[in-house]
């Protein structure tokens, strides 16, 4: 096991999805776009890769919410053979080093400098990862593209030699270990975070109220879904961003959730969605657990 960590949007689920050669994990540009601890497997004919992908750390702590994503972070450093620490190319904040200093001085850690790509000449990232070498002591340092998969290969390799030998714990065709029902709710809030951007605050959630297969009697072999979910904001004026003027943006989120979820499950979908106002539900730990937080 394999844990992907680093500060907000470093693209530690770019990478994941990048390694396991399938999206498994949502990603935006927006900060604290992954708030659960998702698995990735990849396995070939002689490795099994399970690749923890976690929250970005949270330096600000505004909330249980927040509080909650930085437990599953500490949680997952302490249950996996080697740990994969995400940077940025050329940066390295005091939010990096607060990843750094959780990392566990016997974990046999790989610094992942992400990005490599914005450089057109790799020499120029050289003082920067002899900075970073003399700031620990990585057993390796391997600059990539999670977003072209450039040096991915190389970055499987330095890891696979950091796994214990041991029988495969997934069958070769797993790809996650979420089901169908939480893949869904993460790809409605992708949406909700890519397409409101900037004008929707952290405050939103996803619930799935219903996830029916049912028959198809001209067409037996194929699936249809029916899934009605919730989109909880913190505040009425939220809700109305999201609905946006007489519905538009609430059908434009529907609908591109819909071809993605379709192409997930191998299914045509009906999808609906509803919006309501659950003030606080982002500060109360035991909301934040039926809501499926760990």
């Amino acid at each position: 096991m394999v844990a992907i960590v680093g500060r907000p949007n470093v693209g530690k689920s770019t990478l994941l999805n990048r390694l396991v050669g399938q999206k498994v994990s949502i990603t935006s540009r927006k900060a604290q776009t992954t708030r659960h601890r998702i698995t990735g497997i990849l396995t070939d004919e002689r490795r099994q890769f399970i690749f923890v992908d976690t929250p970005g750390f949270q330096t600000a702590q505004r909330n249980a919410l927040s509080r909650m994503m930085n437990r599953t972070v500490r949680a997952a450093l302490g249950e996996v053979d080697a740990v994969l620490f995400v940077v940025e190319a050329g940066k390295f904040s005091a939010a990096d080093e607060a990843v750094q200093e959780l990392l566990p001085e016997e974990a046999p850690v790989v610094l992942v400098i992400n990005k490599a790509d914005f450089f057109a000449d790799r020499k120029q990232l050289l003082p920067f990862v002899a900075q970073r070498a003399a700031a620990r002591n990585y057993v390796a340092i391997v600059p990539v593209s999670a977003r072209t998969g450039d040096k991915t290969g190389e970055l499987l390799d330095a890891v696979a030699v950091l796994l214990p030998e041991q029988p495969a714990i997934f069958s070769a065709d797993d790809l996650t270990d979420r089901n169908e029902r939480f893949l869904v709710s993460e790809l409605i809030r992708e949406k909700v975070f890519r397409l409101l951007g900037a004008e929707l605050p952290y405050g939103c959630t996803v619930v799935i109220d219903q996830f029916v297969e049912e028959p198809v009697h001209r067409d037996p072999g194929a699936r249809f879904c029916r899934i009605e979910a919730t989109l909880l904001v913190a505040r009425a004026s939220h809700k109305s961003i999201v609905i946006g003027a007489a519905g538009a943006k609430l059908r434009e989120i529907g609908t591109e959730a819909r071809r993605d979820i379709e192409q997930l499950l191998g299914a045509r979908v009906h999808l609906g969605l509803w919006v309501k106002v659950k003030a606080g539900w982002a500060d109360d730990e035991a909301r934040l657990k039926t809501y499926g937080y760990e």
